[in-house]
């Protein structure tokens, strides 16, 4: 139970019989949840894109699941090292990693890079239509040279 926020009776936000209406303190509530988790999310995948070693082991698991001690073979790290890298990746939810006897091999989870690139779409388009503002600018400044010399040669 909630307190409405015009009174002091509690708003029974269980409560989902048909016709019901929440507050919209509630829904902006939710829906401010929801983005910072979003955020938090994002915020972690690009903490991890940031490493390039955890770059590049994000590559060779592209190419299938890896024990730390195969992930540590390019690397002049130790297995410790990798695996705080591996810790990093894997709460950023960039990695899942399971128990195959004594091996704990890590294989790639891709959903949040597909968020980045979601999110990176909307910066795409601006800068697309950025540069297509630009073409047409300098096109007609072609054109007004071209007529500037058309008008010379008369």
């Amino acid at each position: 139970m909630r307190f409405g926020a015009a009174s002091d009776r509690p708003v029974d936000l269980t409560d989902a019989s048909p016709g019901r209406i929440l507050p919209v303190s509630y829904i902006t509530e939710e829906f401010q949840e929801k983005m910072a988790t979003a955020t938090e999310q994002l915020d972690r995948t690009f903490a991890a894109l940031a490493d390039p070693t955890r770059r590049a082991i994000l590559a060779r698991l592209a190419a299938g699941e890896a024990s730390v001690t195969e992930l540590a073979a390019p690397f002049d790290m130790s297995q410790p090292a990798v695996s705080k890298h591996l810790k990093v990746l894997e709460r950023a939810g960039l990695i899942a990693r399971s128990r195959d006897r004594q091996r704990r091999p890590a294989r790639l989870q891709a959903e949040p890079l597909r968020e980045v690139a979601d999110w990176t779409e909307q910066y795409r388009r601006f800068w697309e239509e950025s540069y297509d503002r630009l073409e047409e600018y300098l096109e007609e400044l072609q054109d007004r040279g071209k007529e500037k010399g058309n008008e010379s040669k008369r």
